[in-house]
């Protein structure tokens, strides 16, 4: 049984750790990031997640390329936050140019 509204605080605070003690640990910092995203979906904040999927997103192509599967798997929940938000240019722009070239390659 998902009950986010009472792990947001805690997602919130573990985001807030990582950035004092590991800051230095970039992945660890994503990773936290990534959770509280998913946690805002759960909650239907949906803007607040896509701007955190935007950000990681982007940190991840910038560090391990746009080909990596962590990356891929941050397109694609970018991707799916847009969908929710009717931010439909944004899918097709993304998708055709990111995300389907990767697949196209890797298959």
């Amino acid at each position: 049984v998902s009950r986010p509204e009472e792990a947001l605080p805690v997602l919130e605070a573990c985001l807030a750790l990582r950035r004092r003690h590991w800051s230095f640990d970039e992945e660890c910092i994503l990773g936290a990031q990534q959770n509280l995203a998913a946690c805002f979906s759960e909650l239907d904040r949906h803007e607040e997640a896509l701007g955190l999927e935007r950000r990681i997103y982007a940190r991840r192509v910038a560090t391990l390329g746009v080909s990596h599967e962590l990356s891929v798997v941050c397109g694609s929940n970018l991707a799916m936050s847009l969908c929710i938000l009717g931010l439909w240019d944004e899918v097709e722009t993304l998708v055709r140019d990111q995300l389907l070239p990767v697949a196209r390659r890797s298959l």
